[in-house]
């Protein structure tokens, strides 16, 4: 189970400051349970990355960095010390294989992203799909 703290960076630190192309980005590769999403380091060797370092690669000001990216995008972007970070000391604790923890962030990133589709859509109109 996610701490408070976690919970509470996750939603005030890092969706506010992930592109939505980060968000979907880190949404399918936990979904997936893929081998490219590492923990105990940033990076391991491109395309493998932690949380932070998916995340920048899919930002504007980090994606042009490779072994450093998820550092920069925490330090710089979300405004967070990457060594004191509650949802990378959590991943790191528990990392990809913990369904418990996956299955948790997995939760809070899909609302984050229902919820960007909703601002999106007009006032008093809601969005749907149209078939032709």
């Amino acid at each position: 189970m996610l701490s408070q703290e976690c919970v509470h960076e996750l939603q005030t630190a890092w969706v506010p400051n992930m592109t939505d192309a980060g968000l979907d980005h880190l949404i399918t590769l936990l979904e997936k349970g893929s081998p490219l999403l590492i923990h105990g380091c940033f990076t391991r060797a491109v395309p493998m990355g932690c949380l932070a370092t998916h995340v920048a690669w899919n930002h504007p000001r980090t994606a042009h960095l490779t072994l450093d990216a998820g550092i920069t995008w925490l330090n710089r972007v979300a405004c967070l010390n990457p060594a004191t970070s509650h949802v990378i000391r959590e991943w790191d604790r528990h990392g990809a294989s913990d369904w418990g923890v996956r299955s948790e962030l997995l939760a809070l990133l899909k609302e984050a992203r229902r919820e960007r589709g909703e601002a999106a859509a007009p006032a008093g109109k809601s969005q749907s799909l149209v078939i032709v």
